[in-house]
């Protein structure tokens, strides 16, 4: 059996990622999204179970309880934790699991050892234009632009935490680093870069 691999991959809010790994998912075969559970509202277009499972914060706090999560963490005001049974599941199938998770997240997962994975910070050119993608998506109040603009300057300072660092400025540059920071890492896992395993034979 081949166990999928998981890939950790964090950015500040407005980088692009959300785009950036649809692209990405598009032209490899065999990755999926470790879809999160999250208190906030869905945003236009989202839809539970595809993009978050969009729950109350009172059932947020009783999966907390049982200790469904992996990791969970608070980001500007809503809960956000990742289901380890999720993932297990995704990985026995061979599945490549993608988590997308914010840096205090990923320190979560970072030391408690529980899972190996490797990690990939997406960064914006620079925070100037960060702010222009934010504005440009028209979602965001000036407060939350504030805020966001904020985190994202504690959030660069944990790159060095990652074992890739993919600045994402031009779209198709950065969807092919992306990929073959992907495929490189199939090949290390003797797998071919469709995910599909390598037979025994090709080696004997």
């Amino acid at each position: 059996m081949s166990f999928g691999k998981l890939f950790v991959i964090s950015a500040p809010s407005g980088t692009g990622k959300t785009t950036l790994l649809r692209r990405v998912m598009a032209q490899l075969p065999g990755l999926a999204f470790s879809v999160s559970h999250t208190t906030r509202p869905p945003r236009p277009g989202e839809r539970t179970g595809v993009d978050y499972h969009f729950v109350s914060k009172a059932e947020f706090l009783v999966m907390i309880d049982q200790g469904l999560f992996l990791e969970h963490a608070e980001v500007h005001g809503n809960l956000y934790g990742t289901s380890r049974a999720a993932i297990d599941q995704q990985r026995m199938a061979g599945v490549d699991v993608i988590l997308d998770i914010d840096v205090q997240g990923a320190s979560i997962l970072r030391r408690s050892r529980q899972l190996e994975a490797t990690s990939i910070f997406i960064s914006p050119p620079s925070l100037a234009e960060l702010e222009k993608r934010l504005r440009g998506r028209g979602t965001e109040s000036e407060e939350m632009i504030a805020i966001r603009l904020a985190n994202a300057r504690i959030e660069l300072q944990a790159v060095t935490e990652y074992e890739y660092l993919v600045i994402n400025d031009l779209l198709e540059e950065t969807v092919a680093l992306l990929s073959s920071i992907i495929v490189a890492e199939r090949a290390r896992a003797h797998r071919f870069p469709s995910g599909q395993p390598i037979d025994k034979r090709v080696s004997s």
